[in-house]
């Protein structure tokens, strides 16, 4: 692939405590022309971020030890550290209670894992990222 290509490759920040998804969704999301990285902890992810990385998209778990996805989210928003992104949460999470928080954290999208194919899924990251960039 040359570098002109490689620019308008489109990165993603996937963080999800479960690896096998993990592993899945970075595949898929690879083999559709997206930069893939991919992270196990709230933590992890604040450290990506704050050294500088800025991911187009960043989709997030709820569920996850330590930090969960919200209050990742919020912080990330409190610190400004990923303000282009198209914020995506992909969970089992599938609570009025729990969307509401998400909500409030100004989301493109909220997909239920579980009530998704993994192709759906990327339809999904597509169509929300290109209302949100335009690309």
């Amino acid at each position: 692939m040359n570098i002109a290509t490689d620019k308008n490759r489109q990165k993603i920040l996937i963080v999800d405590d479960d690896e096998f998804l993990l592993h899945l969704y970075s595949e898929k999301f690879q083999k559709a022309g997206f930069e893939v990285e991919v992270i196990t902890s709230s933590d992890k992810a604040l450290e990506k971020l704050r050294a500088g990385f800025r991911p187009d998209v960043l989709l997030l778990d709820i569920v996850m030890p330590g930090m969960d996805g919200v209050e990742l989210l919020s912080e990330i928003r409190k610190e400004k550290l990923a303000e282009p992104a198209a914020v995506i949460f992909l969970t089992n999470q599938s609570a009025h209670d729990d969307l509401e928080r998400a909500k409030h954290l100004n989301i493109a999208g909220y997909i239920v894992k579980a009530s998704s194919i993994p192709s759906e899924v990327l339809n999904e990251v597509r169509e929300i990222s290109k209302k949100y960039h335009g690309k």
